[in-house]
């Protein structure tokens, strides 16, 4: 079914959850991020959560009229248009079934459901009820992730051939809002535990680069090196091949819990040439045939890319006094998500988006892919 027609705008808009990851959704409502003033398009109208002290802090700090803790008063009263679902993922079905069947388009936080199947479902409900779901697959939109997405598009890396995704993040240490035995956070109760809130990044950038390939040989080894008996897996390795349009395309998708930096690299390497990008401290370095003939192009990529390292400091200095960061890609795609929903336009992370990147993460998960 067709979403049913849009209310004068500015779309009447809620929040609900006021976690970490809220101050970035609430950052770009309230106009603040660094896609500047929504005015006339977006009315921050609520946040609930069920903490009443977060719920009023977070409406005070972001300008919203009023906070809530139950989120059924808050969809009577208020008739929202948009809730952003920033809930722990256990809670997302209900949570977001309510906002459908409220009338209001839902943004969740990824992952959405815990598999696709379920994903599916909802995905379904909303359809039936002329709504729109998605999720949030920010990283996709980051400047670099968009222009190694652009040159594999343009052809200028050749067929691509391998894609790597690597996190490095120290979750296990009591001080950490994962590891703290205090307060254990509610993502312990995904399959995965606290990885599994890192799989849905791998698998959406991983199909990003590689439409069309089917991956159906996966080999992941789950581990546990630390010491956290919170975490039943706080390591994962993971290899996969397919088969696409231009042959095989191999995969590795790594989460290490013990190295530093923090870090987030995406490579993709194609027949021609590679591209490569660190997501926390965004540089973009690009390889590929370039004028000269053969025997100069190394020399030339050796100039391109100083000039590019160069470049990319000064604007890591730049990002930083205008306050873009890692989540920069955030910014852009809820731009891009509100515009679509006001329009009636696709949205920019698709369903066929949300299901490819969920049947990844089921294939991960699967008893056959485990070493």
């Amino acid at each position: 079914m067709a979403p049913t027609p849009r209310p004068t705008l500015p779309l009447k808009v809620a929040v609900v959850g006021t976690g970490g990851i809220s101050e970035a959704h609430l950052s770009f409502l309230a106009g603040r991020s660094s896609v500047g003033p929504v005015d006339g398009r977006i009315d921050l109208r609520a946040v609930c959560d069920l903490s009443p002290v977060a719920a009023r802090y977070a409406a005070r700090t972001f300008g919203a009229a009023a906070h809530y803790t139950d989120l059924d008063e808050l969809l009577a009263t208020e008739s929202p248009d948009v809730v952003h679902v920033l809930t722990p993922p256990s809670t997302h079905i209900p949570l977001a079934t309510a906002c459908l069947k409220a009338g209001a388009d839902v943004i969740c936080e990824k992952p959405v459901t815990p598999t696709s199947m379920e994903l599916a479902d909802l995905l379904a409900t909303a359809d039936g009820l002329g709504r729109r779901l998605t999720e949030s697959h920010n990283y996709r939109f980051n400047r670099t992730i968009v222009a190694i997405g652009d040159a594999v598009e343009a052809g200028e890396l050749g067929a691509v051939r391998e894609v790597e995704v690597r996190i490095a993040l120290p979750v296990t240490g009591t001080g950490d809002r994962f590891g703290d035995p205090n307060l254990p956070s509610p993502i312990h109760a995904m399959p995965a535990g606290v990885i599994h809130d890192f799989t849905t990044h791998f698998a959406y950038l991983l199909c990003h680069f590689t439409p069309g390939v089917r991956f159906e040989r996966v080999a992941a080894a789950w581990s546990r090196h630390g010491d956290n008996d919170l975490f039943r897996v706080d390591d994962l390795d993971a290899l996969l091949i397919g088969e696409g349009p231009d042959g095989a395309v191999h995969a590795r998708l790594r989460f290490d819990a013990r190295s530093a930096p923090d870090m987030f690299s995406v490579v993709v390497r194609g027949a021609d040439g590679y591209a490569e990008t660190e997501l926390f401290q965004p540089f973009l370095r690009v390889v590929k045939p370039r004028p000269g003939g053969s025997k100069l192009s190394g020399v030339v990529n050796h100039l391109v890319n100083g000039a590019g390292q160069a470049s990319s400091g000064l604007r890591n200095l730049s990002d930083k006094i205008l306050q873009h960061g890692p989540l920069e890609g955030m910014y852009a795609m809820l731009d891009q998500t509100y515009d679509a929903l006001i329009k009636g336009t696709p949205l920019p992370v698709s369903t066929e988006d949300m299901l490819g990147a969920s049947r990844l993460v089921d294939l991960l998960l699967s008893e056959e892919a485990a070493l």
